[in-house]
């Protein structure tokens, strides 16, 4: 799997590309910069770009606006923002095609190689990994959306965890309830979000968008 790493610091950016390498990962580029890590994205076009929000020049928000220019330019690329804070306008920004394949995690939330590794291969696959406080600072914003009214605060609930990335056994641990349980409640999600099933079965990342960006485009083909 290819990854292009932006970090401006330099001994996290090695620390990153020595993590990841030794996970299995190729590293097609690691930068420093945004239009650094824009030209890499779109000569590259890796499996996925790991991405600090604040780059150089101006240390503001290069990383996260070089990778929703390479989105535009490149439908879907997964992206993995690592940043110091929860910056909500740029997580809706990241969210708002409706594709997939995105993450937000907070660097000081991050307490292990697994947890990170695994966040990096489920946003590659077109997933979300997205951290609980990014979530609840999405859902102030969208608590008045017509599709999220619709679900019980136990429904909320399991598709918040869908949203950091946890399967239906790790749901049904964290909420100590059976994992038929757990399926039939996102079941009643997929009913209530009007989410038809599809050949690719993206109907988890679909629910998980409609839950985080308010208003998510769908589709019967996904």
């Amino acid at each position: 799997m290819r990854v292009v790493l932006a970090e401006d610091l330099y001994l996290l950016r090695q620390g990153l590309t020595r993590l990841l390498e030794a996970h299995g990962f190729t590293i097609a580029a690691a930068v420093e910069t945004g239009p650094d890590l824009l030209a890499a994205l779109l000569s590259e076009r890796p499996d996925v770009a790991v991405v600090d929000v604040r780059l150089p020049p101006t240390l503001t928000d290069e990383g996260l606006q070089a990778a929703l220019a390479a989105r535009r330019e490149i439908p879907g690329l997964p992206v993995l923002v690592l940043s110091q804070h929860v910056l909500q306008l740029y997580a809706r920004e990241l969210l708002a095609d409706g594709t997939g394949g995105v993450g937000y995690l907070l660097k000081d939330r991050v307490f292990n190689a697994d947890q990170f590794v695994d966040a990096v291969r489920r946003v590659a696959a077109g997933g979300t990994a997205m951290d609980p406080d990014v979530i609840g600072r999405l859902l102030q914003h969208n608590a008045g959306s017509e599709p999220l009214q619709r679900l019980t605060p136990r429904e909320r609930e399991v598709l918040g965890l869908m949203a950091e990335g946890c399967s239906n056994s790790a749901i049904a641990a964290r909420l100590t309830v059976s994992d038929g349980a757990v399926a039939k409640h996102i079941a009643n999600i997929f009913g209530k979000l009007e989410l038809a099933p599809t050949e690719d079965g993206n109907r988890r990342v679909l629910a998980v968008l409609t839950y985080l960006n308010g208003a998510v485009e769908r589709s019967a083909d996904g």
